[in-house]
């Protein structure tokens, strides 16, 4: 076998539309990433690391022929369940949170795995029952939805729980759910908030009412939201320039490597660096549609569709924090903050994207 062919045996089942979006946003990760850690290439240099080793395994995931990758529905959820009942029972707690599970070698965050397990899940139980779709069928997806939910929001970590529910409700809505039923649950929602407002912590409660009136506690638990809008203000048209930020370099802007990455950048690079970022984002979402729209069976469309969607409202969610017209709920910016762990999880789920897309062929025949 001739090197020409190694190399195309080794691309065959990488997307190049998809890819080439997916590189972008990372390359522009480490230029923004040497800014934000005060022109130091320690931490650009570990997401390098983190990146080569998502890609390893976003490659090995796209190369998963769809059979093999409907298998893997049942095993990942069901080791997520048992990792998140692990971390309630003997999770460390850190900043006054139970989030994470030492497991001697290593430490993980098992809420992260379900991002993938949750709407794998769904998907797979939603393809098993395709043929006879039912009240019940909907009632039964939505109770594997729920389950872990309510685990991961018990740590706290509303953050998560809410990613994690968008990408549930997806394959829902995907799946056909009716829209009077949708309207009933965001009826019912509206209905539940006072008592749903009761049993949120009082860091929660606070961050929604500094979203509301951030200058009331400026130095305190304002003090993010306030920074982020001066940051995305003060880059004006064009910027202020690479490495000329100076909410960024005078250390007013807090989390700039992870959760507020995006006013780094918007501070640098204005309102037409944003633009342009935004558009990345949306050639990635845009593929993501084209490959759900062309997926070859019910369990991938529901899958491509529900990892597109929740993509998008990951980019919404951090950007909106951080312009203060969401409340701070600690979403990375994804495929730009700092981080292996969401990094990882994300270029899985591209790997699955990879995967329906290039494999779609061979399913048909």
């Amino acid at each position: 076998m001739t090197r020409r062919q190694l190399w195309l045996r080794f691309i065959a089942h990488i997307d190049p539309p998809l890819m080439l979006g997916i590189g972008l946003l990372m390359l522009t990760s480490l230029i923004v990433l040497f800014s934000a850690d005060n022109a130091s290439f320690g931490q650009p240099l570990k997401q390098l690391a983190n990146i080569t080793i998502g890609l390893t395994f976003m490659w090995l995931v796209a190369n998963l022929p769809l059979h093999y990758l409907m298998r893997t529905a049942i095993p990942i959820y069901t080791l997520g369940l048992v990792l998140l009942i692990g971390v309630a029972l003997f999770g460390e707690i850190s900043h006054g949170a139970r989030r994470w599970l030492n497991l001697g070698v290593m430490t993980i965050q098992p809420s992260e795995l379900m991002k993938i397990g949750v709407p794998l899940m769904m998907a797979w139980y939603f393809e098993k029952h395709e043929a006879t779709l039912t009240a019940r069928n909907y009632i039964v997806a939505t109770l594997l939805l729920l389950v872990p939910v309510g685990l991961i929001a018990r740590q706290p970590d509303l953050g998560t729980a809410i990613l994690i529910s968008a990408s549930g409700f997806y394959v829902l809505f995907l799946a056909g759910l009716s829209w009077k039923v949708m309207g009933g649950l965001f009826v019912g929602a509206l209905a539940s908030a006072p008592f749903m407002w009761g049993m949120l912590h009082d860091y929660q409660r606070h961050r929604i009412l500094m979203l509301l009136d951030p200058e009331q506690d400026a130095l305190g638990k304002g003090y993010h939201t306030i920074q982020g809008m001066i940051a995305v203000g003060s880059g004006g048209i064009l910027g202020k320039g690479y490495l000329d930020g100076t909410q960024t370099h005078l250390d007013f802007l807090p989390e700039r490597t992870t959760d507020f990455i995006f006013a780094v950048y918007a501070e640098e690079f204005g309102l037409l660096g944003n633009l342009i970022l935004i558009g990345m984002y949306l050639f990635v979402i845009g593929r993501g549609f084209i490959i759900t729209a062309n997926a070859s069976t019910y369990f991938t469309r529901l899958m491509a569709g529900s990892i597109t969607l929740t993509f998008a409202t990951y980019a919404f969610v951090n950007m909106g924090m951080v312009s203060g017209i969401l409340p701070v709920v600690g979403v990375p910016l994804p495929l730009m903050s700092y981080g292996g762990t969401s990094l990882l999880t994300l270029l899985l789920g591209f790997g699955m994207l990879m995967s329906i897309e290039t494999h779609k062929k061979l399913n048909k025949t």
